[in-house]
């Protein structure tokens, strides 16, 4: 094992696909000259050329419906956008092109794309640079949605989105390209469709993934200390979802919160709530709690930010409510 940051797990995994099969190519706004605007894809344009890693114009209709249509040409394209918010620019290729083309082609044409950059706020961005869009493309049939939360999941995951012959929305944090994590040296993939429980507990299970989960974290961490046992599971993939994962853990531990960095109307959190209260509503000793960001656009002020995105206290809290403490 090394520990590498997040960044370069992201670029380790892309370059390592692209040297494997001379079909992928990289293209986005300041992801070759730059080496990525978050330094992501740092070092690739010398190794792979102009050619495979592609500075495009701010112009993300123009180059999603590239990518969408070199797909479909035997290519598998990975289109970064600089935020996700950007994407909506281009969302109609996404959501009317990509995901339905296989559908309305009759399998003719499979559209092997990867969508990725960051998602949700990163500090005082404003409210147009702070949209969790998660739920939006989990709505959509023919997507697959990614949201790791660690450095492996993040390779793992990636490796196994540019290789899924669907298109997959993979979406990261700017908050989290610093963080370090243990990645294995050798190859490794990480299927899509698989959550992972990242602590193990018997009092309430907590469900959350990208990086709103630390909350959840330290707020197990304090509830230990009263001994109250957490069990955490990340979803890592949103969509499809690993509903046994959950539903295993609920009739085990009997109570559920989970945390999510989204608006709370029609959420990754209500579907959630949804499948639990429809195949273990018999295992809930509680109502089942969801966390979420204030039903406003984000806030531009650090101390209004503050209270609009959820945090460890308010997990603390949620836990306590359904343990009747």
């Amino acid at each position: 094992m090394r520990t590498i940051q997040f960044r370069e797990a992201i670029c380790e995994a892309m370059s390592e696909e692209m040297r494997h099969d001379e079909s992928i190519y990289l293209m986005g706004e300041e992801v070759a000259e730059y080496n990525g605007a978050y330094k992501a894809s740092k070092g690739m344009l010398a190794e792979f050329g102009e050619k495979r890693v592609i500075d495009t114009p701010i112009a993300e209709l123009g180059f999603t419906g590239i990518a969408v249509g070199s797909a479909m040409n035997g290519n598998r394209p990975i289109v970064e956008y600089m935020t996700f918010n950007f994407c909506l620019v281009g969302i109609d290729q996404i959501i009317n092109n990509a995901a339905k083309m296989r559908q309305m082609t009759g399998g003719q044409f499979n559209v092997p794309i990867v969508f990725r950059g960051p998602t949700a706020s990163a500090g005082q961005l404003g409210a147009t640079h702070s949209q969790a869009l998660e739920n939006w493309f989990a709505n959509t049939p023919g997507l697959k949605v990614v949201v790791p939360s660690t450095p492996y999941d993040a390779k793992g995951l990636l490796k196994s989105a540019i290789r899924d012959n669907d298109p997959v929305i993979f979406m990261e944090s700017e908050q989290m390209y610093g963080d370090k994590g243990e990645v294995p040296d050798g190859e490794y993939t990480i299927p899509l469709g698989v959550a992972d429980i990242k602590r193990e507990g018997k009092d309430v299970t907590i469900v959350s993934f990208g990086k709103i989960i630390k909350e959840a974290f330290i707020a197990a961490d304090e509830l230990a200390k009263e001994g109250i046992s957490c069990e955490i599971i990340d979803l890592r993939t949103v969509r499809p979802m690993d509903k046994d994962a959950i539903l295993t853990s609920v009739k085990k531990t009997n109570r559920l919160v989970i945390l999510e960095e989204a608006w709370p109307f029609a959420s990754i959190s209500s579907e959630i709530t949804y499948i639990v209260q429809e195949q273990a509503f018999d295992f809930l000793d509680a109502p089942i709690q969801r966390i979420t960001t204030a039903d406003t656009p984000a806030p531009y002020s650090p101390v209004l930010l503050k209270d609009w995105l959820p945090n460890a206290a308010d997990v603390v809290k949620a836990v306590k409510k359904v343990m009747y403490k």
